[in-house]
């Protein structure tokens, strides 16, 4: 008799989501992989026993998924610059994903295997590689339980392990196993945000580190150091008038912009900024689209304030 029924996928699908983003890196590409996974654990459930772990064997063919997808979907990326695709994940759903009795956050979404850099890093590597190193460095599967998943052998599995911790040692070093912003981070955020609706080129490139990098995928721009940032506040100001709100992602401080262009009476969801924070600076910001701002749970227009 099969163990799998659609409360038991319910009950798992946000935290099989936040996998299968963390191997693909977008959003929208993970809700598929969750729907692709529903829909071949439901054909091959006769497979699973009464008795049998139904949350790994779908982790298993949701792994397996994502090692397709990313094989046929794209030329894999050489650097950061080509991880066009990457796409932040709210932190209120996040903070959904883990069954309280079954895998504790810490582990599911931790700061340091969620945040930006991490994730654009990890796409870097063959899909396999990558799919290796999620099951036995954030999941913590054993080597003989990540083998069976991915079908290779124990030594295989250590050496493709090995091979991708080497690779992303240096962008995850430091890291901080937090779950949420500092408060540091956060009052950053204000300035950010303040600086940003008042237009205060000044104040923002003080928060700012002197090199900070700025990229705004899927478009191939990339901004660098202060001059270049001062460059984009002259833009901004000529757009209109600004709302900033806080709108945390990835275990990172994000502000959700809203922009009243000249003429309009309303303000429009324009874009997403997720900034990096090194020591006492904002030393990177990835601004993303308005796509996603239902996920966040964000209006799509606002009024102006009386």
């Amino acid at each position: 008799m099969s163990a799998l029924d659609g409360a038991t996928f319910d009950r798992h699908r946000r935290e099989l989501h936040v996998h299968c983003y963390r191997m693909l890196a977008n959003y929208h590409e993970a809700e598929d992989a969750v729907q692709e996974t529903y829909a071949r654990a439901w054909r091959a459930r006769d497979r699973l026993e009464e008795s049998s772990n139904a949350r790994a064997w779908l982790y298993k063919i949701a792994t397996n998924v994502c090692v397709d997808r990313a094989r046929q979907a794209r030329t894999r990326a050489r650097s950061f610059a080509e991880v066009s695709w990457l796409e932040p994940y709210p932190d209120r759903l996040l903070d959904l994903a883990a069954p309280p009795d079954e895998q504790p956050d810490a582990v599911l979404a931790a700061r340091e295997t969620i945040e930006l850099a991490f994730l654009a890093v990890i796409q870097l590597l063959p899909a396999r590689q990558r799919a290796v190193l999620v099951l036995r460095d954030v999941l913590e599967w054993s080597a003989a339980e990540t083998a069976v998943a991915l079908e290779m052998t124990v030594p295989a599995v250590t050496s493709a392990l090995q091979r991708a911790r080497a690779r992303i040692a240096a962008a995850s070093a430091g890291a901080d196993r937090t779950t949420q912003p500092s408060p540091y981070e956060r009052e950053l955020l204000q300035k950010f945000i303040d600086s940003h609706e008042r237009m205060d080129a000044a104040a923002a490139l003080a928060a700012a580190r002197e090199d900070i990098r700025i990229t705004m995928p899927p478009n191939p721009m990339y901004f660098s150091g202060r001059e270049q940032m001062r460059g984009l506040f002259d833009v901004a100001r000529e757009m209109g008038e600004w709302r900033l709100v806080p709108a945390p992602a990835n275990r990172m401080p994000c502000a959700a912009s809203y922009l009243r262009a000249p003429g309009d009476t309303l303000f429009r969801a324009h874009k997403l900024d997720v900034l990096r924070i090194d020591t006492d600076r904002i030393a990177e910001v990835t601004t993303f689209g308005p796509e996603l701002f239902a996920e966040f749970g964000l209006e799509p227009v606002l009024e102006p304030i009386a």
